[in-house]
């Protein structure tokens, strides 16, 4: 873990302190630290804006609940990593189960618990993810999206830890619970698949630099177009 890693450690660390010893203003600080960071991860895995903030606030209410758990062990961002991967696969699983049990794939909600109702109201009060960014940004994660759906889960998760957040390997292989060795073998093939999939979609008009690597070394691009914060 390098210095700028070891602060954010013992930020979050210090949050939770706070947090456990009542502190009102540091369930706040904490939302704010990680709103973004678990939009974007939702977003590179579902695609839709809508759904991404959506799955954003269960992230959150997972998180609030389940803080007591968390036993200091891991940093925390990986647990926070690791809950959003897993909301977004029951998400993707629950629709995908929809879609076979309904042709008309229904859009309505499930219901919540009335005792998170002021829990989701404070987190909606923190800001959207994503305002204020140009036409240009916007179309680079559009085109970044569709080629991300075209790849398969494995590849798309490592991507969107590593280029999208940022992660270290040895951060990346607790979230997914695999190997360094792994991460990094899995990560080359990822970012050779992305590549593919936007070569492939150049007579759809992508961009023909995107899939090549970007002089911040994240190889795929992702960086500026996902997750960046």
């Amino acid at each position: 873990m390098d210095d700028a890693g070891e602060r954010d450690a013992q930020i979050d660390l210090e949050l939770v302190r706070a947090i456990r010893a009542g502190q009102a203003t540091a369930w706040r600080d904490l939302l704010t630290r990680y709103q973004d960071k678990v939009f974007g991860l939702c977003l590179g895995k579902v695609g839709s804006s809508e759904l991404a903030a959506d799955l954003t606030q269960d992230v959150m209410v997972k998180l609030l609940r389940g803080l007591s758990s968390f036993d200091g062990r891991a940093r925390l961002s990986t647990w926070v990593y690791r809950i959003t991967l897993n909301v977004c696969y029951s998400k993707l699983r629950s629709e995908r189960y929809r879609q076979h049990a309904s042709l008309e794939g229904s859009q309505s909600s499930t219901g919540r618990d009335v005792e998170d109702n002021d829990r989701r109201a404070n987190i909606a009060q923190v800001r959207e993810p994503w305002t204020g960014r140009g036409v240009e940004g916007e179309e680079t994660r559009r085109r970044l999206l569709a080629a991300l759906e075209r790849i398969d889960d494995q590849h798309r998760d490592i991507l969107l830890l590593r280029d999208g957040r940022g992660l270290e390997y040895d951060e990346i292989a607790a979230v997914l619970e695999i190997a360094v060795g792994t991460v990094k073998s899995r990560l080359f093939r990822a970012r050779s698949a992305l590549r593919d999939a936007l070569e492939e979609s150049r007579g759809s008009g992508m961009g023909p630099g995107m899939g090549s690597d970007s002089g911040s070394g994240s190889g795929s691009g992702l960086g500026p177009g996902l997750g960046s914060s």
